[in-house]
């Protein structure tokens, strides 16, 4: 999936050099003279600040390897948004919540895979109002200085970020939602990486 995902980002203009933070000891044989391999940390935010050791641009991309399906068009337009508005920190991709979403209590806690019998069932305490509310994706544009700033102003909070801007944002910085394709899904499960690869497929036109 990683290779997927530096393809499309090769196929960017707005993309000089790649950066990919990989588990220490796992012997990656990414190659190019525009690409360097990095150690990634225990946490998000370390991989992110050993990337970011290479990055000398005044804007820097956040891409998961996680979705596969990325395309250089949605990486041109992460990027476009950001540089259309000199006040914004950082530009996202993001997908509108669809779901009617309910919040939860009861004894049990915590996140749970699909499928799973959760014993005594949970209680709906609240239905949460989706109007606004937007699942956040990547690919994730910052300009390089604010995004520092953030994982150096809070290192508990950044140990314990999911993604960039949120950290961005805890620091005062604007973010901009870029709408993303359908098809740039999260491959999370087994049924996603089916799912991927037929679209993966679609795309080559079939082989």
């Amino acid at each position: 999936m990683v290779e997927w995902s530096i393809a499309a980002l090769r196929e960017a203009d707005s993309i000089g050099t790649i950066v990919v933070a990989a588990p220490p000891g796992d012997d990656y044989e990414f190659t190019g003279e525009d690409l360097f391999v990095v150690a990634g940390g225990e946490m998000r935010a370390e991989s992110v600040r050993n990337g970011l050791d290479r990055v000398e641009t005044e804007l820097v991309a956040i891409h998961d390897a996680a979705r596969p399906l990325l395309t250089a068009r949605l990486v041109e337009e992460v990027v476009a948004a950001l540089l259309a508005d000199p006040d914004a920190s950082g530009a996202i991709a993001a997908a509108p919540v669809s779901d009617t979403l309910k919040r939860a209590g009861g004894a049990a806690s915590g996140a749970f895979a699909p499928n799973t019998v959760v014993n005594p069932p949970l209680v709906v305490e609240e239905t949460v109002d989706r109007a606004e509310l937007w699942a956040a994706q990547t690919p994730q544009v910052f300009r390089v200085d604010a995004l520092r700033r953030a994982l150096e102003a809070a290192p508990e909070a950044a140990a314990a970020a999911t993604d960039e801007a949120m950290l961005v944002e805890a620091a005062g910085g604007r973010i901009l939602i870029h709408a993303a394709p359908a098809e740039n899904i999260k491959v999370t499960t087994p049924h996603d990486l089916r799912v991927a690869e037929l679209l993966l497929a679609e795309r080559s036109g079939g082989e």
